[in-house]
């Protein structure tokens, strides 16, 4: 028997004049049809649908590139991977490819590269000015699109200070108010995270994977009112064991107040193998999970993040529209 979630997705599909017109295939469509003349808007009944722009990380990845494929899916707001915007900012070459193109053999001349690079990387964090970060914010901007967070690879145990201190002042500059990281292991460091998050008035958001419970964000969010949750919801569902569809929602509203952001994708649950699925076919309950951002208004931005394989035919621009669509759909029932 099908879920009514997924039964509403293929008949939103089948009655949709994007899916039908075909014109999801081919993104250049979107700015030609003039459909987004005035800028997009994704916001939904209340609710804030952005995306991370690692969704696009199967495209070519710059700023200006960036901004491109935001108008032509619709989005108005994204959590913005760091890379781009380094790049963008004059940061010093990666010898290691992004996006990954397979897994390079990390010969003992390409460790020594990256030792050199990590040093350079970090004195240039360290010693850099902030206006072609409020550069890439007025891009964006221009096209009616705003940035609420900020994922920079410098907030690491392994990175200084000063680079922590770097992240969250480019964020400010970018017009977000959280930076996101991955949930650290180590509670000394997201101690240490927070207590630099408050000198800058910037929330510090803690991802995580399979690792997610109820209690996994709970000594962080102890240690500074700064630091916060960015909930992957398709993550906490893959996880299985005591985390539901029910035990979900219960932490969304639990801890609305401190959940700066959050990523939605589809998943399968670890019972049923935990794969990415497309929007409408895993077990992440979406529909209950906006409808309750939706109704009790919560002010929490929920990224798209397409982690399911692109069919033939489709790319990350088209795939991201579909999934937008989907919430948006989900919103308006």
């Amino acid at each position: 028997m099908l879920l009514p979630e997924k039964k509403s997705r293929r008949e939103f599909l089948s009655l949709t004049a994007f899916s039908s017109a075909g014109i999801l295939l081919s993104s250049s469509s979107f700015a030609s049809a003039g459909f987004f003349a005035s800028g997009p808007d994704s916001k939904v009944k209340g609710v804030q649908i952005g995306c991370i722009t690692y969704s696009f990380r199967s495209m070519p990845g710059s700023i200006e590139n960036l901004v491109g494929y935001c108008v032509k899916s619709g989005i108005s707001a994204i959590e913005l991977m760091g890379d781009a915007a380094e790049d963008f900012a004059g940061a010093p070459k990666n010898p290691m490819p992004w996006p990954p193109q397979g897994r390079p053999t990390m010969t003992p001349e390409l460790q020594e590269k990256i030792k050199v690079y990590q040093k350079e990387l970090a004195r240039w964090r360290e010693n850099t000015g902030f206006e072609k970060f409020e550069e890439i914010r007025k891009l964006f901007k221009k096209e009616g699109i705003s940035i609420y967070a900020f994922k920079p690879n410098a907030l690491n145990a392994s990175n200084t200070d000063g680079e922590i201190t770097y992240a969250l002042k480019a964020a400010k500059a970018l017009g977000a108010n959280s930076v996101t990281v991955e949930l650290p292991t180590d509670s000394a460091h997201s101690k240490r995270l927070g207590n630099l998050a408050e000198k800058q008035g910037v929330y510090i958001g803690y991802h995580a994977h399979l690792q997610a419970t109820d209690t996994a964000w709970d000594t962080a969010l102890e240690q500074s009112p700064y630091n916060s949750l960015n909930l992957d919801c398709g993550h906490y569902i893959a996880a299985g064991g005591k985390n539901t569809r029910e035990t979900l929602l219960a932490l969304i509203e639990a801890k609305h107040k401190r959940i700066t952001s959050m990523h939605i994708k589809d998943r399968l649950n670890k019972e049923h193998g935990g794969k990415n699925m497309p929007w409408g076919q895993g077990d992440t309950p979406l529909k209950e999970i906006l409808s309750l951002l939706r109704d009790k208004k919560y002010k929490i931005p929920a990224s798209i993040e397409l982690e399911y394989d692109i069919p033939a035919g489709s790319d990350a621009v088209a795939e991201t529209r579909k999934c937008f669509e989907y919430a948006k759909s989900l919103l308006e029932s």
